[in-house]
């Protein structure tokens, strides 16, 4: 079992949460959420926070099969230039945000108090790495007891035109100027595998493995091996933080999680 804990007391302090999108969709099925398992991790959120008022989250998702599908059919990672490609751009940043609706809907029937912070309307970007992103808002949200969300979304791009920004490239940019104590990434794999699907845990990681591959289903943001990267640069911009990749699948780990409690995964510092 794998724990972010100490024993040192911490004040409070700021939590990067992501469901990731292989979790709360069907990624091999277009536009096929998993409703059961979105409000259920919902529910383990808000019994997370109910049993510590102090916690404050950014919570993060994936756009699994509604965003990829298109990103890949369009390209619009790479750049957007042609009348195709920003019509292309349209239509990911379209179906990113039926997900995102669902998201926000059962995060509010579990009684979540979400602001919603769509990289799409508050994103530039260059070459795909976030050069500005709104913050104030944000800090607003968190100071008053709400919980922010963001996502796997297009973005404006000063090199490329447009791009597709994953919640790990929000993360990465949010965590100098947030200064999360922990980021906790939940998804379906149990960590980082010695060897994907039937591998052993790894349970720490400094550096990528040999064993982290590309996704097995369509990831125009890279599979595994970029959410490791990304990670790894999240946890060295934020001073003592730690990251956690883990599955969200079994009842109950996420609510672990969030209140530091032991569960199996892959630590990333």
């Amino acid at each position: 079992m794998t724990n972010l804990t100490s024993n040192v007391h911490r004040p409070p302090s700021i939590v990067f949460l992501k469901l990731g999108g292989s979790l709360i969709t069907d990624k091999t099925q277009p536009r096929t959420p998993r409703p059961e398992t979105l409000a259920r991790l919902m529910r383990e959120i808000a019994e997370a926070r109910a049993a510590r008022p102090e916690l404050q989250i950014v919570l993060g998702h994936g756009s699994g099969s509604f965003g990829h599908v298109e990103g890949k059919k369009y390209g619009t990672r790479n750049g957007v230039h042609t009348p195709e490609e920003w019509r292309g751009f349209a239509d990911v940043q379209y179906v990113a945000a039926l997900l995102n609706r669902l998201v926000v809907d059962a995060a509010r029937e579990a009684g979540l108090p979400v602001v919603n912070f769509p990289p799409s309307a508050s994103v530039v970007a260059r070459d795909t790495v976030i050069e500005q992103m709104a913050l104030a808002p944000m800090e607003n949200a968190l100071a008053h007891g709400l919980v922010p969300v963001v996502y796997g979304d297009v973005a404006v791009d000063v090199a490329r035109g447009g791009t597709i920004v994953s919640t790990e490239d929000v993360f990465r940019y949010l965590a100098p100027r947030l200064l999360p104590a922990r980021i906790l990434l939940a998804g379906i794999e149990r960590g980082v595998l010695t060897h994907w699907p039937d591998g052993d845990i790894i349970p720490e990681l400094t550096e990528i493995p040999s064993a982290a591959t590309g996704s097995h289903a369509a990831d125009v943001t890279g599979g595994m091996a970029a959410k490791i990267r990304e990670t790894l640069a999240m946890v060295r911009a934020a001073p003592n933080c730690a990251a956690l990749i883990f599955s969200g699948e079994a009842p109950g780990l996420v609510k672990q999680a969030l209140l530091e409690r032991a569960v199996p995964g892959t630590v990333l510092k």
